[in-house]
Formats: structure tokens, C-alpha cells, sequence
């Protein structure tokens, strides 16, 4: 089981690992990119690097995943967070506290859209690591109870919650939280050139294999579109930053004729029925990107745009549909192939 113990243990000879890097780095010629494919909370995760130093990075990357995996996945029922959602108060690590203090910020950020705590509503709906109950407003009532972050608190590393009912479900925010960690962990290596995508989140930096800016299709956001690039509505460039996609158009179910999305708004209890499809957006970092495209499809296109535009460093490109067509909003700062 991963600890902090072994998170310092990693740090405490990343050192010796950057000066054989350099080492290395003057016996290199040709600058190859390399690969690292594989499944991690639930999804999975694909890495194209520069091989600037003669170092494999595959292992670091393994042990950061199986750390993040026992810090937040829910899906891991050792993991921390699984641990907070069945006891009251339980210490948490570094990375835990990070992405918790983020979630609050958004939470702020978003007056209350942004809620990591909406877990009972994921759960009570089938979008989150139940089977979905029976759905009528004495009940979304009896679980709204449950919901809201002035419920639970960070004390230096100890997680306390008012309410044992209160869960939490990092899944809008983990995915980018950890694509921007392996991102960290690449720059001390010196690595100069890399993408990085966790469940669809991309961190980046440089330039792809050509040479050129590293290009990020976005799915055109249809029914029965289920396989990522399969059909690409654009493509994004970018270079430098953090780019993640959120939208309805995947996860979703229907039941008598009606159409119930995974989006929640947290202060209704009830999926969001806006005419916004698909949330793109580039940020400094992942974590950010990924939770204000969270945060985008429960706020809706208006809304959407207005904080697009008054937002320093953030950028959106959104697909909506108006008289039953696509269309799409792009702010001035999203680059196209």
C-alpha cells in the first residue's frame, strides 16, 4: 500500500535520477519521442514524451498513477477517499489535500456548481459508483442534506466531516490533477517535449514528433459517438498548458422517453437540461481545465461564456446546439489546425 513514506522516497532520489539524466542528455544525438499506454481510475492514460535523456520514465509514471489511485480514486476501495467516504475522520496525503483545497477554491469560484461533494447526488443518479435508485424529490431532498462543502473540512491533514452521510467524488478533477503531476515530474527529469492525457484531461509542453504544435481533436458532441476521434468536430492546437473536455453526449441514459445527463447541479439535485453539448477548456494546468469544464456544463452556454470572457487565463471552445444544429462559441485565445 502507497504511503507518503514511499511518495519522499520517490523525491528523495529523484535527484540522483536528473544528474544521471544529464549525464545521458551529451551522449544523445537525435531526439526520439516514446510512448507509455495503459489504464488507470477507471480509464486510461496515453503519454508521447521527447526521449531528452536516457532515462525510461515508465516506472516513475506507474508508481505516481498507483499513488494517485490510492490517494482519490473512488473506484479503489482502499483508496483514501474511500476511506473518508465510509468514516468520519481520516488523515489524508499531500496529493489528497491539493486536489480538496482546489475543489474548494472552485466551489467558491463557481457559487456552489462546482461541488465534489454531490457524490450521494452521482451515486443516487447511477453517474457515480452505484447502481442508480429510485429518483422522486423526497428523495433527492432527504440526500441534499448531505451536500455542500461548508459540510466537510481540511484540518492540516485530517479530513473532518459534520455529517458521516457526506462523500466525497473527485472524478472532475483527479484525471487533470494527475495528467499536471506526471507533467511536474517530467520537467525535473528535463524532459522537454510531452503530452499528456488521463481519461481525455491533456497536460502538454513543446512540440509534438513533426516538430510543430501538438494538435487535440475535439468529438463532434453526437448520440452514439462513443469512441474518442472516431468523429472530430476541430482540432486544437496547443503547446504549452492544460486542455480538458467535458459533455452529455456519453454519459447519459433515457427512461420513459426521457434524457438524464451525468452533469448534476448540485444546488437543484437534478441532472442540467441546457442546449451546451460539449465544455473545452485550456487553462495553466489540467486540474483547472478539467474543473472548469465540469463546472461549464452545469452553468450552461450563457454563463459559460460570460466567465470564458472575464477570466483571465482561461480559454473555452464550446459546442451547443441551436434549431438543431451544431454550433460552436471560441474564444480568442483557442488556436485551430
Amino acid at each position: 500500500m502507497l504511503t507518503m513514506k514511499y511518495y519522499r522516497l520517490i523525491l528523495k532520489f529523484l535527484p540522483l535520477l536528473l544528474i544521471a539524466a544529464a549525464i545521458a542528455t551529451g551522449c544523445k544525438e537525435k531526439t526520439e519521442y516514446k510512448t507509455i499506454d495503459g489504464f488507470t481510475q477507471g480509464t486510461t492514460y496515453h503519454i508521447v514524451y521527447s526521449n531528452d535523456v536516457d532515462f525510461a520514465p515508465d516506472s516513475l509514471v506507474e508508481s505516481l498513477l498507483k499513488m494517485v489511485d490510492f490517494s482519490m480514486s473512488g473506484y479503489n476501495p482502499e483508496s483514501i477517499i474511500s476511506q473518508v467516504n465510509n468514516g468520519d475522520s481520516v488523515k489524508v496525503d499531500i496529493m489528497f489535500a491539493d486536489v480538496f483545497n482546489r475543489s474548494v477554491e472552485m466551489y467558491k469560484i463557481s457559487e456552489g456548481l462546482f461541488d465534489v461533494s454531490a457524490a450521494p447526488l452521482f451515486d443516487l443518479w447511477g453517474f457515480g459508483f452505484k447502481n442508480k435508485s429510485i429518483v422522486n424529490q423526497q428523495v433527492i431532498d432527504s440526500v441534499m442534506q448531505f451536500v455542500g462543502m461548508d459540510k466537510i473540512a481540511l484540518d492540516g491533514t485530517l479530513m473532518i466531516k459534520k455529517n458521516p452521510g457526506v462523500k466525497l467524488n473527485f472524478n472532475a478533477i483527479a484525471q487533470g490533477y494527475t495528467a499536471d503531476v506526471i507533467g511536474r515530474t517530467f520537467d525535473n527529469l528535463g524532459i522537454k517535449n510531452y503530452l499528456i492525457e488521463i481519461g481525455g484531461e491533456i497536460f502538454c509542453k513543446g512540440v509534438n514528433p513533426r516538430g510543430k504544435s501538438w494538435s487535440v481533436g475535439i468529438d463532434k458532441p453526437i448520440d452514439g459517438n462513443m469512441i474518442q476521434g472516431q468523429e472530430i468536430q476541430d482540432i486544437l492546437l496547443l503547446s504549452q498548458g492544460g486542455l480538458a473536455t467535458s459533455g452529455n453526449y456519453r454519459k447519459f441514459y433515457e427512461e420513459n422517453g426521457e434524457k438524464y445527463s451525468h452533469s448534476i447541479n448540485p444546488k437543484t439535485g437534478y441532472p442540467v437540461r441546457d442546449n451546451l453539448l460539449s465544455a473545452t477548456v485550456i487553462a495553466a494546468d489540467a486540474m483547472t481545465a478539467d474543473a472548469y469544464g465540469t463546472y461549464f456544463m452545469v452553468a450552461g452556454l450563457e454563463k459559460s461564456i460570460e466567465v470564458i470572457e472575464n477570466t483571465p487565463g482561461i480559454e473555452g471552445y464550446l459546442i451547443y446546439s441551436k434549431d438543431g444544429k451544431l454550433e460552436v462559441y471560441r474564444s480568442k485565445g483557442v488556436k485551430i489546425k
